[in-house]
């Protein structure tokens, strides 16, 4: 169920999912390494891959609630100023927690994970 782009939700939204994502990323990568540790200088592209595709399927699901907010704003000019201001820091929120999910998941791909 996906809440209104008006609903006070939308607030915090952004960051829960940024959090969310960001433990389960480094959780998941304490458990890969432990589980199925590559050999040293062996590289783990199949690991990289995973987490990115992880980052960017994040990434989307924020971009996509952050265009979500801002499209109600164009369709619905109308709304009390109560609503506008929920959708306008809610579409600022989720377009930080993108910026902070690409800032910290890109660079994984070129990491090595099991230092």
């Amino acid at each position: 169920m996906k809440p209104s782009p008006f609903h006070p939700l939308q607030i915090p939204l952004g960051l829960v999912v940024w959090s969310v994502w960001f433990v389960a990323l480094y959780a998941g990568l304490a458990v890969a390494c432990e589980v199925a540790r590559p050999a040293p200088g062996e590289g783990a592209p199949l690991l990289n891959v995973g987490f990115g595709v992880f980052t960017l399927a994040t990434a989307g699901l924020l971009a996509l609630s952050a265009s979500a907010c801002l499209r109600a704003l164009r369709r619905e000019p109308e709304r009390p100023p109560r609503d506008r201001f929920v959708a306008r820091v809610g579409a600022a929120v989720h377009l930080i927690a993108l910026a902070a999910t690409l800032f910290i998941g890109v660079p994984l791909l070129g990491l090595p994970p099991c230092v």
